[in-house]
Order: C-alpha cells, then structure tokens, then sequence
C-alpha cells in the first residue's frame, strides 16, 4: 500500500527511487542529490558534521540564515537588533508551525540555545556544538515573540554563527527523548522525514504548511518540488555515472579530474563556489632548522603553487598569500607574496645555514597523498630532500595537536574550515598561542594582542583593521606555508532551476525548480 509517508526504493542500481505513482496519478516531482556519506544523526545538535547538517538544515530552519552570496539574511526571525555590547534581541516571524503541527514560541527558541550550550543539557550530555556559540550565557524570553541572547563577554561574530544552528521543537524533544531525536526530526523547514534508509537514501517531502522561509531570499513559500532525496553513493565513478544516466540530480565532491566528462554531457553541467577551507602546510616552528624564519620563508619561495592548482587541481582554486578566504570579513588584499623562486629559496637556506641534502618529512592523510607528494617534489628543488609520509587521521591529529608528540615532527600538509567567512573562526585557533588548531605551535605577542582585542571589539571597522594588521605579521612571520583555497565543485542535472552551490557547502532544495 502506498501512502503519503512511504516512499519505497527500487532494487539495485536506484536504491533512492520512489515508488511508482498509482495509475492516473501524476508522477512526483523530485530533486535527488549524490552524497559520499549519510548523515551519522538527524539532531541537530548531536554533531560537527557539514554532511549531516547539509540533510538537516532542509529539514529545520534557524533563527538566521545566508544566501547564496552568503550574506546574513532573517530566517525564523522577523527582525533582530544588538541591545548592547553583551546583548543580542531577537523577534520571532508570527504563524510558524512544525511538521507536527505544533506552534513555534520564544520557549522552542530558548530550549534550543539552552539545549546547545548548557552543560549536560542533551540527555545528560553536553552538546558538541557548544563551542560554535562562544560565550553565549543564556536565551531569555522576552515574552512570545521575543528572546534575547547574553553573552558572559562581547563578542561580534554571534549573528555569523547562528545560521549554522537549526531550532528544534521543545514539546517534541520531551515527547521522544535523546535517542528519539537521533531518526525522528520534527523541524519548521520546508521539508519533513519521510523515510531514512541507513546507508541508502533519505527521503524528504514537501512540508505544505511551510511558512516560507526567509522572504528575503525570494521566492517565499513552501518548496516547489514534492520530494528531496538524498541517495548515499560513496564511489566517485558511480556517483558521476548516476548524474549522467539522470538517475541523480546533484552530486557534490565532483573530482576536478570528471569536469570534462560532466561539460561534455547534454544531460550535466558544473558548478563551482569558493569554498571556506584553507589548505595549508604547517610548520614546526618549535624545531630547528624551522626555528629560523629565513628557511621558514624559503619554504614559501621554494613552492609553486601555480603548477599544482593548474596540473593537479585542474585551477579549481585560488592561491592564498595568508590565512584568510578573499571572501571572509576583514580580509587582507594587500599582503605581500612569496613568489615562486627556486634561487631564492637556496639562497635563503644558505643563510640560515641549512646544508644541501637535509632531509624533511611532510606528514599528510592518504586522501591528500598526491598532493603531498608534488608539494615535498617542489620543494626538493632546493637542495634538500623532502618526502611524504601517510598516516592515518585517527594517529596524525593528536601527534600535531600536542606540543611533546609533534617535537620531532617537521610539517603538515593540512586545513581548516571557516563556514562563519570570519578570522575569529580560523585564526583564533590556528593561530593564537595555544589554539586548539595551533598544529605549527605558531606564538606571537602582538598577534596574541590583536586578535584577543578583536574578539570582543563591536566596532566593525576597528576589528576588521586590528585583524588586518594580525594577517599580515602572520604572512611576514611565515608559520606556514600558505597554499589555497578550494573550490567546491558540484555536478548538476541541466533540469535543475533556480539552485546554485553555496561557499558554505549547503545543499539548500527549499527554492530549487524542475525546468521543463
């Protein structure tokens, strides 16, 4: 028997097929995306994971969204405003309802912020996003519509990182406990579970009673497609072959190297999106010879960027002189380059008194091997003999996070992800002394002072020049060696309207049309 909430799926080959519709009856409108992964949980705040979230954020709203642009837009929230330096007011958007049916309030707004930030407030354990929301102390209801959000301390990136945080249903929650909210969602968004098949798909419908999202991102209003299917496909080859045969509409992690073969297709076409990831190989600085900036920069010199962007990552991404996206707040376009000179980088090395011959690892994961292996080529060039050694990521982490274990280590070709397009995001804890992300065991004084400064200053201009400044002593100081910025590439169904990649890396269907 087929009803509203089953969606079957076919045998082999269309595992995230829906069932055929009855005779007579009109076949559903459906977009279909290609991921690598399923989703580890549908709570939203049981996880750190872009993948889920990108599942999830279709199936609840937040207080605030981005467009595709990624400027801050009003979503659940009709309007905000900051009372004070520790104080951020939030008005609720009137007549929301949840899948359930039951009416959105100021309450579900706090139980949410309370749930994500207050100590063994999920079930008796503490939400692994807490740290996504700083020093935010409490939500306080105002009355129906309205809460506010205190904070212990200032601190300005608040309305950057609440687009990343989805409301959930208080009542809900207290109906189907901890372990109900990990497979049954009961969001606001434009659409509702309809099935998940661990490992297969997950299939969402058209949730009628929408409000519309946000009105500022037109057009408002429930979705424009019947169904949203997730199909999990994790082989590259086989996700491309779905998207050109139509059996998928978009597919994410397109290999640079398919970009031909999808252009090629009448059926396909690509998208692309800087993304918010930085690629960078971190430096021992606590080691000699890394000790001396001389071979720190002659690191930098000795690297051409431009060949491995052009030869490997078929220029799908843009080469960076620092830390930050040209796309993020504050960024610096004024910071000075290492360019690609071999004799310079000799010289340099000389210098510092670095003979010909020594010998330097570049410890990687085997998903970045190839790149690892042409960055130590590169740098061979010099004189010195690098090479790449694979580890897996479960033993590299922590032997680059702790100060004793990375002792003898030399570099790490690695990244850091800055979805917030902020520097508190990324350099706070790459950069500043003892951050969590510090795996080059960079310390600077006046680095430490901008960016402690710029955490809490609320004037916009003051804070983007103090992180200006940070940007440019940390380029000069050379902890790294800076490498890119990848673009997010997607495969695309050409009957696919109104949808484009975000530098978030969110999959929004809520406004996505069937063309034709």
């Amino acid at each position: 028997m087929i009803t509203r909430r089953t969606a079957l799926l076919s045998g082999i080959g269309a595992a995230a097929a829906a069932a055929s519709p009855a005779f007579g009856q009109a076949r559903p409108r459906e977009v279909r995306v290609g991921v690598a992964t399923d989703v580890l949980t549908l709570d939203p705040a049981n996880h750190r994971n872009r993948d889920t979230q990108n599942v999830i954020r279709n199936i609840h709203d937040g207080l605030l969204t981005r467009d595709a642009d990624m400027a801050i837009r009003n979503e659940i929230a009709e309007s905000w405003r900051q009372v004070d330096a520790r104080t951020y007011e939030f008005r609720i958007r009137p007549g929301i309802r949840f899948h359930s049916g039951d009416m959105l309030s100021a309450e579900d707004i706090k139980f949410t912020f309370d749930r994500l930030v207050k100590p063994n407030a999920m079930g008796g354990q503490t939400s692994p996003r807490q740290g996504l929301l700083g020093p935010l102390e409490d939500t306080v209801v105002v009355d129906e519509r309205t809460v506010r959000m205190v904070l212990r301390e200032p601190w300005p990136i608040l309305p950057a990182m609440l687009p990343f945080q989805e409301v959930v249903n208080r009542r809900h929650v207290e109906r189907v406990g901890q372990e109900g909210m990990q497979s049954r969602p009961d969001g606001c968004g434009p659409f509702r579970l309809a099935e998940w098949r661990r490992g297969e798909a997950i299939i969402l419908e058209r949730f009628a009673e929408y409000y519309g999202g946000s009105p500022e991102i037109p057009p408002a209003g429930p979705a424009q497609v019947d169904r949203a299917i997730f199909r999990v496909i994790p082989e590259n080859s086989s996700r491309i072959a779905a998207l050109l045969a139509g059996e998928v509409d978009i597919v994410s992690e397109l290999p640079a190297s398919a970009m031909r073969q999808v252009e090629a297709s009448r059926t396909a076409q690509v998208m692309r999106v800087n993304g918010t990831r930085t690629f960078f190989v971190a430096i021992n600085n606590a080691k000699p010879p890394f000790t001396d900036l001389r071979v720190r920069r002659a690191l930098n010199h000795a690297l051409d960027k431009g060949a491995i962007i052009s030869r490997i990552l078929n220029n799908t991404a843009t080469p960076l002189r620092g830390v930050m996206s040209p796309d993020a707040f504050a960024f610096n376009p004024d910071l000075p380059e290492y360019a690609h000179d071999v004799a310079r980088a000799r010289a340099l090395l000389a210098e510092a008194g670095v003979p010909e011959g020594t010998e330097m690892v570049i410890d990687t994961v085997a998903a970045l091997r190839e790149l690892a292996e042409a960055i130590a080529a590169l740098l061979s060039r010099t004189g010195l003999r690098v090479r790449a050694q694979v580890w897996e990521g479960a033993v590299l982490t922590p032997m680059w996070q702790t100060p004793e274990r990375r002792r003898e280590r030399d570099m790490f070709l690695t990244s850091w992800g800055n979805g917030a397009l902020d520097p508190s995001d990324i350099m706070v804890p790459t950069l500043r002394t003892g951050g969590r992300g510090n795996t080059a065991g960079f310390s600077n004084a006046e680095v430490d002072r901008l960016l402690d400064a710029a955490e809490t200053e609320v004037n916009p201009d003051t804070r983007a020049r103090m992180y200006r400044e940070a940007q440019r002593i940390v380029t000069e100081q050379a902890p790294w060696i800076f490498l890119w910025l990848p673009q997010d590439i997607y495969g695309v169904s050409r009957r696919i309207a109104n949808w484009r990649p975000q530098a978030d890396s969110r999959i929004n269907l809520h406004r996505v049309r069937l063309a034709g």
